[in-house]
Protein backbone atom coordinates (compact mmCIF):
# COMPACT_ATOMS: atom_id res chain seq x y z
CA UNK A 1 0.00 0.00 0.00
CA UNK A 2 3.11 2.22 0.67
CA UNK A 3 4.17 1.93 -2.79
CA UNK A 4 0.91 2.73 -4.61
CA UNK A 5 0.76 6.05 -2.08
CA UNK A 6 3.70 6.84 -3.05
CA UNK A 7 2.97 7.10 -7.00
CA UNK A 8 2.59 10.67 -7.96
CA UNK A 9 0.27 9.76 -10.82
CA UNK A 10 -3.22 8.12 -10.59
CA UNK A 11 -5.34 6.63 -13.60
CA UNK A 12 -9.05 6.24 -12.64
CA UNK A 13 -11.39 4.28 -14.21
CA UNK A 14 -14.95 5.96 -13.26
CA UNK A 15 -17.93 3.40 -13.29
CA UNK A 16 -17.56 1.16 -10.29
CA UNK A 17 -14.16 3.04 -8.95
CA UNK A 18 -15.87 6.39 -8.46
CA UNK A 19 -19.81 5.90 -8.86
CA UNK A 20 -22.06 3.48 -9.88
CA UNK A 21 -24.75 4.76 -11.95
CA UNK A 22 -25.88 8.28 -9.87
CA UNK A 23 -24.70 7.01 -6.90
CA UNK A 24 -20.88 8.06 -5.18
CA UNK A 25 -18.92 5.11 -4.01
CA UNK A 26 -17.93 5.03 -0.33
CA UNK A 27 -14.79 6.26 0.61
CA UNK A 28 -14.58 8.15 -2.87
CA UNK A 29 -14.86 11.72 -1.17
CA UNK A 30 -11.58 11.03 1.35
CA UNK A 31 -9.64 9.44 -1.96
CA UNK A 32 -10.29 12.73 -3.88
CA UNK A 33 -9.94 15.15 -0.88
CA UNK A 34 -6.43 12.89 -0.28
CA UNK A 35 -5.58 13.42 -3.80
CA UNK A 36 -5.64 16.84 -3.97
CA UNK A 37 -3.61 17.51 -0.66
CA UNK A 38 -1.22 15.25 -1.66
CA UNK A 39 -0.39 17.13 -4.87
CA UNK A 40 -1.15 14.23 -6.80
CA UNK A 41 -1.62 14.07 -10.90
CA UNK A 42 -4.83 12.34 -11.55
CA UNK A 43 -6.90 11.52 -14.43
CA UNK A 44 -10.72 10.08 -14.69
CA UNK A 45 -10.52 7.78 -17.55
CA UNK A 46 -13.29 6.05 -18.54
CA UNK A 47 -14.41 3.49 -21.68
CA UNK A 48 -18.23 4.80 -21.36
CA UNK A 49 -18.26 7.15 -24.44
CA UNK A 50 -21.79 8.90 -24.22
CA UNK A 51 -20.81 12.02 -21.73
CA UNK A 52 -18.12 14.60 -22.15
CA UNK A 53 -15.73 15.82 -19.81
CA UNK A 54 -17.90 18.29 -18.83
CA UNK A 55 -21.12 16.02 -18.01
CA UNK A 56 -18.72 13.97 -16.50
CA UNK A 57 -17.32 16.90 -14.43
CA UNK A 58 -20.96 17.96 -13.54
CA UNK A 59 -22.13 15.25 -12.08
CA UNK A 60 -19.74 14.47 -9.72
CA UNK A 61 -20.28 18.00 -8.86
CA UNK A 62 -23.97 16.71 -8.25
CA UNK A 63 -22.88 14.08 -5.80
CA UNK A 64 -20.36 16.79 -3.67
CA UNK A 65 -17.15 16.80 -5.80
CA UNK A 66 -15.65 19.41 -7.07
CA UNK A 67 -12.88 18.10 -9.83
CA UNK A 68 -11.50 20.24 -12.81
CA UNK A 69 -12.97 19.33 -16.27
CA UNK A 70 -8.82 18.79 -17.19
CA UNK A 71 -9.20 16.01 -14.80
CA UNK A 72 -11.78 13.77 -17.58
CA UNK A 73 -10.42 11.76 -20.57
CA UNK A 74 -13.41 9.36 -22.17
CA UNK A 75 -13.06 6.56 -24.84
CA UNK A 76 -14.91 8.76 -27.28
CA UNK A 77 -12.12 11.69 -27.17
CA UNK A 78 -9.58 8.98 -27.95
CA UNK A 79 -11.91 7.46 -30.90
CA UNK A 80 -12.10 10.85 -31.84
CA UNK A 81 -8.39 11.37 -32.21
CA UNK A 82 -7.83 7.82 -33.30
CA UNK A 83 -10.15 9.04 -36.50
CA UNK A 84 -8.42 11.89 -36.90
CA UNK A 85 -5.24 10.42 -37.26
CA UNK A 86 -6.22 7.71 -39.52
CA UNK A 87 -8.18 9.96 -42.23
CA UNK A 88 -8.74 13.44 -41.52
CA UNK A 89 -11.91 14.51 -42.28
CA UNK A 90 -13.53 11.22 -42.61
CA UNK A 91 -17.08 10.66 -42.44
CA UNK A 92 -18.97 8.18 -40.37
CA UNK A 93 -22.30 6.48 -39.53
CA UNK A 94 -22.49 7.06 -35.53
CA UNK A 95 -24.32 4.84 -32.85
CA UNK A 96 -23.96 6.69 -29.60
CA UNK A 97 -24.92 9.12 -27.22
CA UNK A 98 -23.99 12.97 -26.96
CA UNK A 99 -20.33 12.68 -25.41
CA UNK A 100 -19.34 10.53 -28.64
CA UNK A 101 -21.08 12.95 -31.07
CA UNK A 102 -19.33 15.82 -29.97
CA UNK A 103 -15.92 14.37 -29.77
CA UNK A 104 -16.07 13.44 -33.41
CA UNK A 105 -17.91 16.70 -34.26
CA UNK A 106 -14.94 18.67 -32.68
CA UNK A 107 -12.58 17.15 -34.51
CA UNK A 108 -13.95 17.71 -37.87
CA UNK A 109 -15.53 14.15 -39.03
CA UNK A 110 -18.91 14.64 -40.48
CA UNK A 111 -22.05 12.53 -39.85
CA UNK A 112 -22.94 10.48 -42.81
CA UNK A 113 -25.94 7.53 -43.53
CA UNK A 114 -25.23 7.40 -47.22
CA UNK A 115 -22.51 6.38 -47.71
CA UNK A 116 -19.57 6.49 -44.69
CA UNK A 117 -16.05 5.52 -44.40
CA UNK A 118 -16.66 4.10 -40.60
CA UNK A 119 -19.01 2.96 -38.79
CA UNK A 120 -18.69 4.00 -35.37
CA UNK A 121 -20.54 2.42 -32.31
CA UNK A 122 -20.36 3.41 -28.57
CA UNK A 123 -22.76 3.03 -25.73
CA UNK A 124 -26.26 4.62 -25.97
CA UNK A 125 -29.65 4.33 -24.51
CA UNK A 126 -31.47 4.78 -28.02
CA UNK A 127 -30.17 1.57 -29.62
CA UNK A 128 -32.58 -0.25 -32.11
CA UNK A 129 -33.25 -2.25 -34.82
CA UNK A 130 -33.10 -0.09 -37.17
CA UNK A 131 -29.62 1.17 -36.25
CA UNK A 132 -27.95 -2.59 -36.75
CA UNK A 133 -29.31 -2.76 -40.54
CA UNK A 134 -28.01 0.76 -41.41
CA UNK A 135 -24.65 -0.17 -39.68
CA UNK A 136 -24.48 -3.96 -41.43
CA UNK A 137 -25.59 -2.15 -44.51
CA UNK A 138 -22.83 0.00 -44.46
CA UNK A 139 -20.20 -2.26 -43.18
CA UNK A 140 -20.94 -4.58 -46.02
CA UNK A 141 -20.47 -1.82 -48.62
CA UNK A 142 -16.67 -1.11 -47.00
CA UNK A 143 -17.41 1.23 -44.18
CA UNK A 144 -14.85 -0.01 -41.52
CA UNK A 145 -16.15 -0.91 -37.76
CA UNK A 146 -15.25 1.10 -34.99
CA UNK A 147 -15.66 0.53 -31.38
CA UNK A 148 -15.30 2.71 -28.82
CA UNK A 149 -14.51 0.20 -26.19
CA UNK A 150 -14.88 -3.26 -25.70
CA UNK A 151 -16.25 -3.87 -22.43
CA UNK A 152 -19.30 -6.45 -22.89
CA UNK A 153 -21.22 -5.28 -19.68
CA UNK A 154 -20.93 -2.20 -17.41
CA UNK A 155 -22.29 -1.49 -13.90
CA UNK A 156 -25.15 0.26 -12.43
CA UNK A 157 -27.12 1.18 -9.68
CA UNK A 158 -29.65 -1.33 -10.50
CA UNK A 159 -26.71 -4.16 -11.57
CA UNK A 160 -25.04 -5.15 -14.70
CA UNK A 161 -26.17 -3.86 -17.74
CA UNK A 162 -25.25 -4.14 -21.63
CA UNK A 163 -21.85 -1.99 -22.41
CA UNK A 164 -19.77 -1.47 -25.99
CA UNK A 165 -19.40 -4.43 -27.30
CA UNK A 166 -22.48 -6.29 -26.71
CA UNK A 167 -23.84 -3.58 -28.77
CA UNK A 168 -21.31 -4.14 -31.52
CA UNK A 169 -21.74 -7.81 -31.73
CA UNK A 170 -24.90 -8.32 -33.80
CA UNK A 171 -23.04 -6.12 -36.45
CA UNK A 172 -20.03 -8.28 -36.31
CA UNK A 173 -21.58 -11.40 -36.28
CA UNK A 174 -24.16 -10.34 -39.42
CA UNK A 175 -21.41 -8.79 -41.04
CA UNK A 176 -18.56 -11.29 -40.30
CA UNK A 177 -15.98 -8.47 -39.78
CA UNK A 178 -14.46 -7.50 -36.36
CA UNK A 179 -14.77 -4.43 -34.96
CA UNK A 180 -11.37 -2.13 -34.16
CA UNK A 181 -11.75 -0.84 -30.45
CA UNK A 182 -9.84 2.43 -29.43
CA UNK A 183 -10.90 2.40 -25.32
CA UNK A 184 -8.97 0.38 -22.56
CA UNK A 185 -6.99 -2.04 -22.78
CA UNK A 186 -5.88 -0.68 -26.23
CA UNK A 187 -2.47 1.46 -25.38
CA UNK A 188 -3.43 4.46 -27.84
CA UNK A 189 -5.61 5.46 -24.91
CA UNK A 190 -3.32 4.54 -22.14
CA UNK A 191 -0.46 6.11 -23.60
CA UNK A 192 -2.71 9.17 -24.01
CA UNK A 193 -3.69 9.16 -20.97
CA UNK A 194 0.06 9.25 -19.12
CA UNK A 195 0.88 12.16 -21.86
CA UNK A 196 -1.90 14.25 -20.14
CA UNK A 197 -0.25 13.66 -16.70
CA UNK A 198 2.80 14.41 -17.86
CA UNK A 199 4.33 11.38 -15.58
CA UNK A 200 6.08 7.81 -16.46
CA UNK A 201 4.42 4.61 -16.41
CA UNK A 202 6.87 3.40 -13.62
CA UNK A 203 5.30 6.14 -11.63
CA UNK A 204 1.83 5.96 -12.60
CA UNK A 205 -1.13 3.30 -10.82
CA UNK A 206 -4.34 2.25 -12.88
CA UNK A 207 -7.27 1.70 -10.81
CA UNK A 208 -10.33 -0.22 -11.77
CA UNK A 209 -12.76 -2.44 -11.31
CA UNK A 210 -12.15 -4.80 -14.45
CA UNK A 211 -9.60 -6.93 -14.83
CA UNK A 212 -10.26 -7.19 -18.51
CA UNK A 213 -9.86 -3.97 -19.62
CA UNK A 214 -8.43 -2.03 -16.43
CA UNK A 215 -5.89 -4.12 -15.08
CA UNK A 216 -4.57 -5.49 -18.53
CA UNK A 217 -4.15 -1.90 -19.29
CA UNK A 218 -2.06 -1.09 -16.24
CA UNK A 219 0.03 -4.47 -16.79
CA UNK A 220 0.67 -4.12 -20.71
CA UNK A 221 1.19 -0.33 -20.21
CA UNK A 222 3.67 -0.77 -17.14
CA UNK A 223 1.24 1.46 -14.86
CA UNK A 224 0.75 -0.45 -10.90
CA UNK A 225 -2.25 -1.94 -11.53
CA UNK A 226 -4.84 -2.35 -8.77
CA UNK A 227 -7.99 -3.56 -8.70
CA UNK A 228 -11.16 -2.32 -6.67
CA UNK A 229 -14.65 -4.62 -5.73
CA UNK A 230 -16.53 -1.86 -5.79
CA UNK A 231 -17.55 -2.32 -9.33
CA UNK A 232 -18.26 -5.83 -11.59
CA UNK A 233 -15.61 -8.02 -10.36
CA UNK A 234 -15.47 -9.73 -7.32
CA UNK A 235 -12.50 -11.78 -5.62
CA UNK A 236 -14.02 -14.74 -6.95
CA UNK A 237 -14.13 -13.67 -10.53
CA UNK A 238 -10.38 -13.24 -10.12
CA UNK A 239 -9.57 -16.47 -10.93
CA UNK A 240 -10.47 -16.26 -14.33
CA UNK A 241 -7.95 -14.48 -15.46
CA UNK A 242 -4.25 -15.75 -15.82
CA UNK A 243 -2.75 -12.16 -15.05
CA UNK A 244 -3.43 -10.45 -11.56
CA UNK A 245 -3.10 -7.30 -9.71
CA UNK A 246 -0.56 -6.35 -7.37
CA UNK A 247 -2.84 -5.29 -4.93
CA UNK A 248 -6.80 -6.02 -4.19
CA UNK A 249 -8.90 -2.83 -2.51
CA UNK A 250 -12.55 -3.03 -1.26
CA UNK A 251 -12.47 0.60 -2.43
CA UNK A 252 -10.57 3.62 -3.48
CA UNK A 253 -10.96 4.77 0.22
CA UNK A 254 -8.64 2.47 1.68
CA UNK A 255 -5.88 4.26 -0.28
CA UNK A 256 -6.87 7.63 1.72
CA UNK A 257 -7.06 5.64 5.23
CA UNK A 258 -3.94 5.44 7.17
Amino acid sequence: METLRAKKGFICDMDGVIYKGNDLLPGVKEFVEWLYRENKEFLFLTNSSSRTPRELQQKLKRMGLDVDESHFYTSALATAKFLHRQSPGCTAYVIGGPGLFNALHDAKITFNDVDPEYVVVGETNNYNYEHICRAMHHVMNGARLIGTNSDLTGPSETGIIPACRALVAPIEMTTGKEAYYVGKPNPLMMRTGLQILGIHSAETAMIGDRMDTDIIAGIESGLDPVLVLSGVTSREGIKQYPYRPRLILDGVGDIATV
